[in-house]
């Protein structure tokens, strides 16, 4: 398809400077699907990305269209493919595995050491077309609300971190209550958690938040111990299970010493910096910890597509949308925390 289109591109290596531009529409490889983007939203990454930190200086080379996270109609479709179909609702995988190293080839894929990200590594989905690999692609319901469509890919990362442990009946403290960390709160409410610790650190809109989607205790760490509040309220017993969604190493100190004995601490913050921990507590609690990352491909799609049929309520978590030609405003409106996902509308 040839043409061209709108599209909100990174154009140079410093803060902000993402921009609307006029651009070709992406052309496809053989085994490639051509999307036209219904709806995106704004990721943490794409943050880091806007804010030019450390991790971008080294990874992104401006000028980059970004967004990974995405839904959309499929307009065209490359020779090689062989099931997408012009007028497929689909979102996507938004890590590309090469599909031939140990990782992929033991059921690991999504520790691909080869990856490649859309709206990293690639063109992205803050644009009205999207090229991507058909193998890549989720085929969604035709009545998902696109809220839902486009939040998938991060929702699959809480799908993973609590599913990873033992969720239902227990008590479990999730620490962060970023977009991902909300959508946790959610979900451990539907499979039936016994009681939901949410540990945020000063903002009142996602504390605010994380109690309308289902936490029944909400801690504001600056002003509360999140140790004395979960132990004194569980008897001095902890939690089952703990979701470090904050990559704070405060809270992960806090983590340890309010898990209850043979628990389960499950990793999916990233830390900024090297840390230093005591884990002696966790070892002579016989407790463990896990380190997730991304969703498992493509487990944790399908597992959604079931969350979503059972009557998951994730509405509350998209609170703004904007339209692509406002991504500066979006952007800003995320640095600010006073929202939970922002979709875009191009």
């Amino acid at each position: 398809m040839k043409g061209t289109m709108r599209a909100a591109v990174k154009t140079k290596p410093a803060f902000g400077s993402i921009e609307l531009k006029t651009t070709d529409v992406p052309r496809i490889a053989p085994d490639e699907v051509l999307v036209k983007v219904k709806i995106s939203s704004i990721c943490g990454t794409d943050m880091h990305i806007y804010e030019w930190d450390a991790w971008s200086q080294t990874r992104i080379k401006t000028p980059l269209i970004q967004g990974h996270e995405w839904a959309g109609e499929v307009v065209e479709v490359g020779p090689a493919c062989t099931w997408a179909k012009v007028g497929d609702y689909v979102s996507g995988e938004g890590h590309i595995a090469c599909g031939h190293c140990y990782q992929c080839r033991t059921g690991n894929a999504h520790v691909c050491a080869n990856v490649t990200i859309i709206g990293i590594d690639r063109p992205g989905a803050f644009a009205e077309y999207l090229a991507v690999p058909e193998k890549n692609l989720i085929k969604n319901d035709s009545d998902l609300p696109l809220e839902y469509a486009t939040i998938q890919d991060p929702f699959g990362n809480a799908v993973y971190t609590v599913f990873n442990g033992d969720v239902p009946a227990r008590d479990v403290a999730i620490f962060g209550l970023g977009p991902i960390g909300l959508m946790a709160v959610a979900l451990c409410r539907h499979i039936g958690a016994k009681r939901i610790f949410a540990v945020g650190h000063r903002n009142e809109y996602r504390l605010k938040l994380g109690k309308k989607l289902g936490a029944d205790r909400i801690i504001k760490s600056s002003e509360e111990d999140p140790v004395e509040v979960i132990l004194g309220e569980t008897d001095g017993q902890g939690v089952d299970e703990v979701l470090e969604m904050s990559g704070s190493e405060e809270a992960l100190a806090q983590a340890i010493k309010v898990l209850k004995p043979a628990g389960g601490i499950h990793l999916l913050g990233i830390f900024p910096k090297p840390i230093k921990v005591d884990v002696n507590g966790l070892i002579t609690k016989g407790g463990s910890m896990y380190g997730i990352h991304g969703r498992r491909m493509y487990e944790d799609w399908y597992r959604m597509q079931g969350l979503f049929k059972s009557g998951l309520n994730l509405m509350p978590v998209v609170t703004h949308k904007f339209p692509l030609d406002d991504i500066a405003d979006a952007m800003e409106l995320m640095r600010s925390g006073d929202c939970g996902k922002v979709a875009l509308l191009p």
